[in-house]
C-alpha cells in the first residue's frame, strides 16, 4: 500500500491512508489530533494515533481489519458530543470517525422507517421528513448535532422519551462492521423480531465496544394531531417534585415533564435563550402533552389542577408555537447554559424512582454543602432520570478532583435508593468504577464476557465501561479453575 503526500514513515499511517484515499482522509500530526483528545467529558484528555475518515461500511471494515491484524487498538467516533467519555483514545487508539457516512438512505412512510448512514445528525432526520407529517422521537438535547450512530452506542433518550423511549425503542435493524473486520445485519428488512437473542437491544447501549454501527434502520411516528405546553413554576422543590408525582398518577402520560431548579434556573436565564423565569423561583416544570385533538385540553385542566393544589405560584399555557418554541430553547440549552454562571461544569446522569425524588434532591443539596461546590438540577422529571451539574473552577487545584467526588456521590444516592448510574449518557470511563454501586462482581464478569465473544482481542474501545479489573479478574481466575477440574 502506498499514498500520496502523507508525511510521515510510520508504516501504520501510510497503510491506513492508503484504505480511505490518501491524505485528505486522514489526520496524523499532533497539531490537528488535539481536537479528538476528548468528547464532551473534558476532564480527562489522551491524543490518538490517528484519525480517519471512510466513506462506506466496506471501508470501515477493510480498517478495522488492518487495526485487528496489527494489533491497533481503535475506536468509533461520531459527532463528540457524547459526556462519559466514551471517545476518547485512553490507548493511543486510531479514532475512525463516522462523520462522512452522514446520507439518509431510504425513507418508507408506508412502513414508517427510514435508514440513515451514522454520521446522520439527530435533528437532520426530523427536518428532513416533517413535511410529511413524520417524525423521529429520541431527542437528545443534543440532537442539532449528535449522529445517530453515536445515539445508538449510548441508547440516547430526551426530553420525550417518557412517552416513546429511549433509542433502543426506535431502532429495527443495524449493519454492523465486527472487530475481526466482518460485516453482518441484524433486523434484515427493518424487521427486529426475529427469532433468537436481541441482537439489537444488546449492541445498542452498548457503547461502541462491540462492533461498529454502519447503517441503521429507525422506527419514524406520524406527527400528533395536536400537542400543548405547561410552564409552572414553584416557590418549593418539593412541591414541584410532588407535582410530577401526583401528574402521573392521576393517568397522564404527558410527552414530556422536565423540571429545573433554581441554581439551572439562574444559568438558563443568564445564557442564550431567557424567558424571564422569575429569579427567586425554586422550581419550573414544562409538561408536554400530545395526541388525538378531543383529549388534549382535558389533560391540560388536569395538570393545571394538579399544579394548584401543590401550591404552584403561576401555571401558564403557550399560547402559541413560537411560545413553546422559546420555553423549549430554554430547557434544551440547559447544560451549555451552565457556562454562563460557572467556569466549568460535570455533567452527571443518574435514575431513580420517582417517589423519592424530593428525598434525593435533598441528598443532592447535602452533598453540595459537604464538598463546597454548587449542584444545579436539570431533569427528566417524568422518567426520574436526573443530571446533577457540578459547577466548579478547573483553575483553582483540587476543584476538578473535588468535583468528580461529588458527582461519584450523586451516584451513589440514585443507587442508594434503588436507582442506578446512567440514564442516557452512557458509562464510558467516568462511571466505570462506579458500575459497582449497582453490580456485583459476578455480573460484571458475565457482562465482560460477552465483550469478549464480540471482541476477544479487546482492541476496540478497551478501558470503556466496566471498572479496573481487580477483584473481577481473581474470581474469573477462580472459576476458570472450578470449570477445569
Amino acid at each position: 500500500m502506498a499514498a500520496k503526500g502523507i508525511k510521515s514513515n510510520d508504516k501504520h499511517i501510510l497503510n491506513l491512508a492508503a484504505i480511505v484515499g490518501g491524505e485528505r482522509s486522514i489526520l496524523y500530526q499532533k497539531e490537528d489530533l488535539v481536537a479528538y483528545d476528548c468528547d464532551g467529558f473534558t476532564l480527562h484528555k489522551h491524543l490518538p494515533k490517528a484519525v480517519v475518515f471512510p466513506k462506506n461500511a466496506q471501508e470501515v471494515a477493510r480498517l478495522v481489519k488492518y487495526c485487528s491484524d496489527n494489533h491497533l487498538p481503535f475506536l468509533a467516533r461520531g459527532a463528540g458530543t457524547g459526556l462519559s467519555g466514551g471517545a476518547i483514545p485512553l490507548n493511543g487508539e486510531v479514532i475512525i470517525s463516522l462523520v462522512r457516512m452522514k446520507r439518509l438512505l431510504n425513507v418508507d412512510l408506508e412502513n414508517r422507517r427510514a435508514v440513515v448512514e451514522p454520521g446522520f445528525v439527530n435533528l437532520k432526520l426530523t427536518n428532513s421528513i416533517s413535511d410529511k407529517g413524520y417524525y423521529y422521537a429520541p431527542d437528545p438535547s443534543s440532537q442539532y448535532c449528535c449522529t445517530i450512530g453515536g445515539n445508538v452506542a449510548e441508547n440516547a433518550g430526551g426530553a420525550h422519551c417518557l412517552k416513546y423511549g429511549v433509542t433502543t425503542n426506535h431502532i429495527l435493524g443495524l449493519e454492523v462492521v465486527l472487530p475481526n473486520g466482518e460485516i453482518i445485519e441484524i433486523g434484515k428488512n427493518g424487521i427486529p423480531d426475529s427469532p433468537g437473542y436481541d441482537l439489537l437491544g444488546l449492541l445498542t447501549g452498548s457503547e461502541g465496544t462491540l462492533g461498529i454501527v454502519t447503517k441503521i434502520t429507525v422506527r419514524i411516528l406520524k406527527n400528533p394531531e395536536a400537542k400543548q405546553t405547561v410552564l409552572a413554576y414553584f416557590d418549593k422543590v418539593s412541591d414541584g417534585s410532588q407535582a410530577v408525582s401526583d401528574i402521573v398518577s392521576a393517568g397522564i402520560v404527558p410527552a414530556a415533564l422536565e423540571m429545573m431548579d433554581k441554581i439551572a434556573i439562574e444559568g438558563v436565564e443568564a445564557a442564550a435563550f431567557p424567558v424571564g423565569h422569575p429569579r427567586d423561583i425554586e422550581a419550573v416544570l414544562l409538561i408536554e402533552v400530545d395526541g388525538i385533538s378531543a383529549g388534549i385540553e382535558e389533560q391540560i385542566n388536569q395538570i393545571l389542577e394538579v399544579c394548584k393544589k401543590r401550591n404552584v405560584r403561576e401555571v401558564k399555557v403557550a399560547q402559541d408555537e413560537q411560545e413553546r418554541g422559546r420555553w423549549w430553547a430554554n430547557r434544551k440549552t440547559g447544560f451549555g447554559a451552565m457556562g454562563a454562571i460557572s467556569p466549568d461544569y460535570l455533567v452527571q446522569d443518574g435514575v431513580i424512582p420517582r417517589s423519592r425524588l424530593p428525598e434525593v434532591l435533598e441528598r443532592i443539596n447535602k452533598i453540595s454543602e459537604d464538598y463546597g461546590l454548587r449542584i444545579a438540577n436539570i431533569f427528566h422529571a417524568g422518567d426520574g432520570n436526573l443530571h446533577p451539574l457540578v459547577l466548579f473552577d478547573a483553575r483553582i487545584p483540587g476543584e476538578s478532583e473535588k468535583a468528580l467526588k461529588a458527582g461519584s456521590a450523586c451516584l451513589q444516592v440514585c443507587a442508594d435508593v434503588g436507582g442506578t448510574i446512567t440514564g442516557e449518557h452512557g458509562v464510558g470511563i467516568e462511571k466505570r468504577e462506579e458500575m459497582r454501586f449497582v453490580f456485583k462482581d459476578e455480573e460484571i464478569i458475565a457482562q465482560t464476557n460477552i465483550r469478549e465473544v464480540f471482541n476477544p482481542d479487546n482492541l476496540l474501545n478497551a478501558g470503556k465501561l466496566f471498572p479496573s479489573p481487580g477483584r473481577c479478574v481473581e474470581i474469573k481466575t477462580e472459576m476458570k479453575a472450578a470449570a477445569s477440574r
